[in-house]
């Protein structure tokens, strides 16, 4: 972020002064509660009220104009209909950044949505930053900077979790359940509508924060998706971020309600963050745990780090390496060295291979761990132990984890809460994070491992991008593709399928034909059994209405199938495309979309009913590298199929990868192309050939 951009943040989040509009002296006014949440602030508080001249002990003013100084922060509760004029009243008066907590903007319809263009043209137009409207405001315990209305925020301890939320209520929510659990925080700040501070400015200012470890995001839709996603790529470059995004039920309606935003793909909203680098979580719980992780440690940037597991108790060993390999993270034996190492602190009877078995922590426990955290194919440790007096000393963990600093290590725990907070409290300042069930200690490590694998597969996208040569879908914004011939369409299944060789595709040799003695000539040459279609492109379901006619051999079958074709094409000419049938293989599907926030998109999946059922299918924003298209795939659900499950054909994964960069390419250099669909994309022993295509061109 440019150093003045940066700045104009400053007295938004850690301002020196405070002006209060629409503070109250009544307990049940929102504006009173906001005077209680900052009744420990640091800096100058002026309320704003002319019907008192007192409010909680401090002076109150008729006006923004009457507070003796212009402010770093105006904070107003006042309604809707009152929040443009009194924008423009703070801007007039010098105030820096101002906090709309009311309600009743975009998200209330288009009245409401003038009313925050009115606001934000006055703040902007005075160079003031504006947080809101319909927002909760946020909360800066490090600089006791508490401007919302929810008094009871004083609790929230100070530490190093930075929370943006897209919902004015849901930063609070995160943040105390965070300190319910020990955490501190940093920021937590609630967008609300973002008609000016949105979250990729967010993610920079913080980025660069000494005082944030790690950002935890959320995520109910987005306006600029490319932008947003370069954002977190820049800030992951940093600090580790853990994304929380809605959308997966049908809750768009209630989403734009709520903040007068646009419900995005959830599908593609979470890839294009993973792709970015964020850590993806399901729920705030495996929000929080990630964030407990990742505050405190990173692992190094590896392709597939190997997890040491240590235990105290077999049974809750087991579970934790139950989860961490259904998670795919690797759990890899331990080497011969390492385990003659343990067979000289441990009992015969125990497990040695990994996870490591203790039997019971003893005076030997921190050897053991230290043994585990050296062993060189391990790349961090998880300890579980519960906490027993006298068995499990804190330093039995900090010693080695200081001896081993390369090796991260997590401690998961179970006993009396007062204890565990104690024995937390002392771990956690070694810079090793503690969670306290099996469940949630997978949860974490599961974080710390894709963090790594993130940073590693987005160091191998640079290398690859600066090694290429610059072709069409070299690294760029949306809408900022090479020049390329412009798509005329709408385009047949021919043409689209022409518009994919050209660009190294493979498609089945094939004839269109005006005639049906053409068409017999076509099956003559292309038989002894051929594919017919109907080649119109207004019909884009051809198999649902009988225009593919499969497996068609001359004489009465060829006929029947081209009656069928008139039949649909009646009163026009029909137009016949006779193509060669090809040998079985593995049906996928491959394609893209060009979304209205996120840009181009590539698709692939499993080809069949079924799989279109079960919605097993991978999605990255384009252009894509190769680790983007390699984890696509191992994300299916049905990715055993592609190595040939069973006697089935194996699908070269590399060259099915070069096709989904290809598609991407396409996408990215003919933005006219709205949508491109190879279904299927068949897997044959002579490699992948589009058996159908569709390509959208927006005509505008």
């Amino acid at each position: 972020m440019p150093a003045a951009r940066r700045h104009s943040l400053e007295p938004l989040i850690r301002p020196a002064s405070i002006a209060v509009i629409g503070a109250s002296s009544a307990p049940s006014k929102a504006g009173h509660q906001l005077m209680l949440a900052l009744d420990g602030f640091p800096g100058r508080l002026y309320p704003v009220n002319p019907g008192a001249e007192q409010i909680l002990g401090h002076t109150a003013y008729p006006s923004i104009a009457a507070v003796p100084e212009p402010v770093d922060l105006a904070v107003l509760i006042v309604p809707a209909g009152a929040v443009p004029e009194v924008v423009e009243q703070c801007a007039a008066a010098g105030a820096r950044a101002a906090i709309v907590c009311a309600g009743g903007f975009a998200e209330a319809g288009p009245e409401g949505a003038e009313l925050q263009a009115r606001a934000a043209r006055a703040a902007a137009g005075a160079g003031m930053r504006l947080l809101g409207p319909n927002t909760s405001g946020l909360v800066n315990p490090v600089d006791r900077v508490l401007a919302t209305f929810v008094s009871t925020v004083g609790s929230i301890p100070p530490g190093r979790l930075a929370i943006v939320a897209q919902s004015g209520g849901v930063n609070l929510a995160v943040a105390m359940a965070a300190s319910a659990e020990g955490m501190g925080v940093r920021l937590a700040i609630g967008l609300g509508n973002a008609a000016d501070v949105g979250h990729a400015e967010l993610l920079d200012y913080l980025a660069g924060d000494p005082d944030t470890g790690a950002i935890a995001l959320h995520l109910e839709g987005a306006r600029d998706g490319r932008g947003l996603v370069e954002a977190v790529e820049r800030a992951a470059a940093a600090k580790p971020v853990v994304a929380l995004v809605l959308g997966e039920a049908d809750v768009g309606d209630f989403a734009r309600s709520h903040t007068g935003t646009l419900a995005t793909s959830w599908r593609l909203t979470r890839a294009a963050l993973r792709q970015a680098g964020a850590v993806v979580v399901d729920d705030t719980t495996e929000l929080l745990d990630a964030a407990r992780a990742l505050r405190l440690l990173r692992l190094a940037p590896a392709a597939s780090p190997g997890i040491g597991v240590v235990t105290g108790q077999a049974g809750p060993g087991l579970l934790v390496t139950d989860r961490l390999r259904a998670g795919g993270v690797r759990v890899p034996e331990l080497d011969a060295a390492t385990r003659a190492r343990l067979g000289t602190l441990l009992p015969p009877t125990t497990y040695q291979r990994n996870p490591v078995d203790t039997g019971r922590p003893d005076e030997r426990f921190g050897e053991v761990v230290a043994a585990v955290m050296s062993d060189p194919g391990i790349d961090a440790a998880l300890v579980y132990a519960l906490h027993e007096p006298g068995a499990l000393d804190p330093a039995d963990l900090l010693r080695p984890a200081a001896a081993n600093p390369s090796t991260p290590l997590l401690l998961v725990t179970a006993g009396p809460r007062a204890e565990v907070d104690r024995l937390r409290e002392t771990v956690e300042a070694g810079g090793v994070p503690v969670l306290t069930n099996p469940e949630r200690g997978a949860a974490a490590m599961r974080a710390l491992v894709a963090d790594a694998t993130a940073a590693h597969r987005l160091a191998a996208a640079t290398a690859e991008r600066a090694g290429a040569a610059p072709t069409a879908g070299g690294r760029h914004r949306a809408g900022e593709a090479p020049a390329e011939p412009r798509l005329l369409g709408p385009l047949d299944e021919d043409q689209a399928k022409g518009v994919l060789e050209a660009a190294g595709l493979r498609a089945p040799r094939r004839r269109v034909c005006g005639s049906r003695e053409e068409a017999r000539a076509a099956a003559a040459a292309l038989g002894p059994a051929v594919v017919v279609k109907v080649l119109d492109p207004a019909i884009t379901h051809k198999t649902e209405v009988g225009g593919v006619h499969v497996g068609v051999g001359a004489g009465p079958a060829l006929e029947a199938a081209l009656d069928a074709i008139d039949r649909l094409a009646a009163p026009a000419p029909p137009r016949y495309l006779v193509e060669e049938l090809l040998p079985p293989g593995l049906d996928l599907i491959a394609g893209g979309v060009r979304d209205p926030s996120f840009g181009p998109a590539v698709l692939v999946g499993l080809g069949g009913v079924v799989a279109e059922a079960l919605g097993d299918t991978a999605m990255r924003l384009a252009p894509l590298s190769a680790g983007d298209g390699h984890e696509m795939l191992d994300e299916l659900l049905g990715r055993k199929l592609l190595d040939g499950f069973r006697g089935g054909p194996r699908v070269d994964r590399d060259a099915l990868v070069a096709v989904l960069a290809s598609i991407g390419e396409l996408l990215a250099a003919h933005p006219e192309i709205a949508e491109l669909d190879i279904n299927p994309l068949r897997a044959t022993a002579g490699g992948l050939v589009a058996a159908d295509a569709l390509i959208v061109v927006d005509p505008g």
